[in-house]
């Protein structure tokens, strides 16, 4: 089993994934715990004097200015945490609450937080042992970070909520006990440190980032499909059209176009004086532009997102080596709604340009192919309709991809008075990276029934290791079929990582 050790500065993203997919053992840092105890200790001090510290011996948000008396400070955090558990709608999968669990267990071991040793390592063994709390995916507005998904996990390290434990859902107390673990009481400070941060933005967004980066890839091998059963062009793809412009990640995608396309019969079949075609559709020609500027963009959001995973993030921050509390607004998740609304922009063309593809496969007066790919045409529809679904999912995504980062609403009276919108940001990301991922299946189906019409012509090595993979799952369409189950097989397929080439 991979192990991951957390210490609040050199967690990656990968790793996030390890844990949330892979059920990666995690473990703390000798340096993280040390800096932990230590910002410990300066809450205690504090919590011990009469003086206001917000969040420690005060209420929170517009009610700061009210002082706590001491001996009420444990039940204020449980108060906190109960109060702030308001999330609604379905909840997070599995791996997106095990990758918010861990991101919280990574900036909690900053020692900027002030949460007691044993209040973290019980965060660590819930990992550890599959204890992944329920937490509803709404009611974030990524003000003061996401508050209520934060609430939801921390209910279960109180005993409270629900959690699964081996894929079945039980109150948070059932779960911790059914695997020897035991609820702790919040010590001063404690539930703050749980509720404040941008993880739960942060943890969706990791993995729809992740995924929109194999998708990035996927979609190269789709369009140097499409383009070998269209007999399109390799010149646009030539290193030297990519330099006189610089953008790089136009080089990368044409570089990956050329690998991909190395050695075609296809090509070759259609060099010369016999081949009347001029240019190419954009849809083939400006693959590495339109690819690569979404490579750029998918880049600036991991940029964002691999400093946000090891950021400070709660409120107040405890430096304890300037035996300092302060408050801020480290908290605010606009860094990471902007970059996860660029995220979403960026994959979409991902998908729009291979709905256009598509369309050039199925359009006889463009292809030269039989209309649809159907073999009796008229009697048969091909895949006339998997084109069609292809563009309702690329219409959706024109909504989708509308900048959630825009918006803004106050809450808690006027205190919280902008706020990033992150976890929307997040949830609109995560489902139109899927509807991209379903948009270049359907094109690697589609791609695959034109090379088949190109035979005895082979395509490239590589693209026809992606036929024949698609063809071990899916056959050859002689007449229709119910085609969703051909989509989904497809889909299957680029999930398990086989067609990564």
């Amino acid at each position: 089993m991979m192990h991951v050790v957390v210490d609040g500065e050199t967690l990656q993203i990968e790793e996030v994934e390890a844990v949330a997919v892979g059920g990666a053992h995690v473990e703390l840092s000798p340096a993280s715990r040390e800096r932990v105890s230590a910002a410990r200790a300066l809450v205690d001090a504090h919590a011990a004097e009469d003086i206001p510290h917000y969040g420690i011996n005060t209420g929170f948000g517009t009610l700061a200015e009210v002082h706590i008396p001491r001996q009420d400070l444990e039940r204020l955090q449980r108060n906190l945490v109960l109060s702030h558990a308001a999330g609604v709608g379905s909840p997070l999968p599995i791996p997106e609450a095990r990758a918010l669990l861990a991101l919280r267990v990574n900036v909690l071991s900053k020692g900027r937080s002030g949460i007691r040793p044993e209040t973290l390592d019980l965060l660590v063994e819930m990992l550890n042992r599959g204890v992944v709390p329920v937490v509803p995916e709404r009611g974030s507005v990524g003000a003061s970070g996401d508050l209520a998904p934060l609430a939801h996990l921390a209910l279960v390290v109180i005993g409270e909520g629900e959690a699964y434990v081996g894929g079945r859902r039980m109150p948070g107390r059932s779960a911790l006990a059914e695997v020897g673990l035991a609820p702790v009481a919040l010590a001063a400070k404690e539930g703050l440190a749980l509720v404040n941060g941008t993880q739960a933005m942060a943890a969706v967004g990791s993995l729809a980032l992740l995924r929109a980066e194999r998708l990035a890839s996927l979609a190269d091998l789709a369009g140097a499909m499409t383009l070998e059963g269209l007999k399109g062009s390799h010149r646009p793809f030539e290193a030297h059209i990519q330099e006189a412009r610089g953008q790089p990640g136009q080089s990368f995608a044409a570089a990956r176009l050329r690998a991909l396309l190395a050695e075609s019969e296809i090509h070759a079949s259609h060099q010369g004086p016999d081949c009347h075609k001029v240019q190419d559709p954009y849809s083939l020609r400006c693959m590495p532009q339109v690819h690569g500027a979404a490579r750029d963009g998918i880049a600036f959001c991991r940029a964002v997102l691999a400093r946000e995973v090891n950021a400070a993030t709660d409120n107040p921050l405890v430096f304890a080596e300037r035996d300092d509390i302060v408050s801020g607004g480290n908290f605010h998740g606009q860094p990471v709604a902007l970059a996860l609304d660029v995220l979403a922009i960026a994959a979409s063309h991902l998908a729009t340009i291979s709905e256009r593809r598509v369309e050039q496969l199925v359009n006889p007066s463009l292809s030269g192919l039989p209309p649809f790919l159907a073999r009796n045409p008229g009697l048969d529809s091909g895949y006339m309709i998997a084109q069609v679904t292809s563009a309702a999912l690329v219409s959706e995504n024109k909504v989708l991809a509308h900048p959630a980062s825009v918006d803004s609403i106050p809450s808690s009276a006027g205190r919280e008075d902008h706020v990033s919108m992150g976890m929307t940001a997040a949830l609109k990301a995560r489902q139109l990276v899927e509807n991209v991922r379903t948009c270049l299946a359907i094109e690697l189906l589609v791609a695959a029934q034109a090379i088949d019409l190109r035979k005895p012509l082979r395509p490239a090595a590589k693209v026809a290791r992606a036929h024949e993979l698609i063809r071990a799952k899916v056959p050859h369409l002689d007449e229709d079929r119910e085609l969703h189950r051909d989509v989904e097989a497809v889909c299957r397929l680029v999930d398990s990582g086989a067609l990564d080439l």
